[in-house]
């Protein structure tokens, strides 16, 4: 995520100060990735020394306002016209758990792809009612429509990301299922033959002494 990028994109709308900047992100995004002002102050000030932003004076509450510079926006139109770079995916600690969980002893994968995916429905049940919240909320005139449109996108980016990750685990646990039939099927490799064995001592004198001598003795 952006903090860098989405406080560019408010400020564009105007000077604000920190704690505004995180309020309005909160709006817009329904506190998915919720922000301290900690975060706030410490991005506004890389992107002061970058000069992508500017002290812009202060409000009549004393809070120091910050503006957008000319370079900010070209920042923020080249961010805005530029995919996201997919070929160095985040981190996903769902997908290392079950990578890990593979072979591991002492643990069953299938109850753990389990209980993830009702975490997952569960999820997706709570997008889909905040979800409609939302509509409602636009449809009403209730409240900022902007805002609300913000976050319902948001929103249905989650829930799209949410059955993507149900279909994964049943696709997941789908393969696990197969893999141990296969193993079932297969069979048991032969047992390595014995070596041979015998248990009296003159028979073994007589197996490997020459064939004349044996001859001779008669």
């Amino acid at each position: 995520m952006s903090i860098r990028h989405g406080l560019l994109a408010l400020l564009e709308r105007g000077p604000r100060y920190g704690s505004q900047l995180r309020s309005e992100f909160e709006s817009r995004t329904g506190s998915t990735w919720p922000l301290n002002v900690g975060q706030v102050y410490t991005t506004l000030g890389r992107l002061e020394r970058d000069g992508l932003v500017a002290p812009g004076g202060e409000d009549t509450a004393g809070h120091t306002l910050y503006a957008i510079t000319d370079n900010g926006r070209a920042e923020l139109r080249e961010w805005y016209e530029r995919p996201v770079d997919r070929t160095n995916p985040p981190r996903d600690e769902l997908s290392i758990k079950l990578a890990m969980a593979v072979g591991a002893p002492g643990v069953d994968i299938r109850a753990v792809i389990q209980s993830q995916r009702h975490a997952t429905i569960k999820a997706m049940q709570d997008y889909t009612r905040l979800k409609a919240q939302a509509v409602t909320a636009i449809e009403s005139g209730r409240s900022d429509e902007r805002d609300d449109l913000a976050w319902l996108l948001v929103l249905e980016q989650l829930i799209f990301q949410t059955e993507a990750e149900a279909r994964w685990l049943d696709h997941s646990e789908s393969r696990l299922v197969r893999l141990a039939a296969r193993a079932a099927a297969e069979p048991a490799p032969p047992p390595a033959p014995d070596a041979p064995r015998t248990t009296d001592p003159a028979a073994d004198a007589t197996a490997v002494r020459p064939r004349s001598a044996r001859t001779r003795r008669g």
